[in-house]
Parts: structure tokens; sequence; C-alpha cells
């Protein structure tokens, strides 16, 4: 689970403020915060077909929201994916 605080940094730093939370660089960093926290969930509970199913659906909206920000602007896209780890 993300805490609160973990929450707020991610906001106030991809977001550039502590209300900045539609923004999509800030719905990418919490979703790919909520999507590594439950790694450690799925080794632990392999036949936890619900949450997988509910962790592939994370990893769609996550990957819509980057293809959006690829096509707005590819300098921002390349910047996001290189400070949040994904891709290459």
């Amino acid at each position: 689970m993300i805490t609160k605080e973990v929450k707020h940094d991610l906001v106030v730093k991809f977001g550039n403020d502590a209300r900045n939370t539609g923004d999509a660089k800030v719905q990418v960093a919490l979703l790919t915060a909520r999507i590594n926290d439950l790694q450690g969930h799925f080794k632990a509970n392999p036949k936890d077909h619900a949450s997988r199913r509910g962790l592939l659906k994370m990893v769609g909206q996550r990957r819509r929201l980057l293809k959006y920000i690829k096509n707005r602007n590819i300098d921002e896209y390349r910047t996001l994916i290189a400070e949040l780890g994904l891709r290459k």
C-alpha cells in the first residue's frame, strides 16, 4: 500500500504542485508506484487471480496515459520514462 506521504511526494514531484493530481504524468507515477507495490503481493500469493486482473487493468491504464503523453510531447515522455525506470 502506498502511504499518504509517498503519494504526496509523487504528486509534488511530477505535478509541480500538491493539488495537481489530474496531470497525466502524476497519474502515471501513481500507477507505477501501485504496480511496483503489488509485485511483493504476487510473490506471496501466486494464485490471487482477482488482484492480478486489477493489476492488468492498471498496466493498461498506464499504457494509455503514456501513449497520450507521447503524442503530446515526446521529450516530456522520454524524461518521464527515464525518471520512473520504465521501458529500456
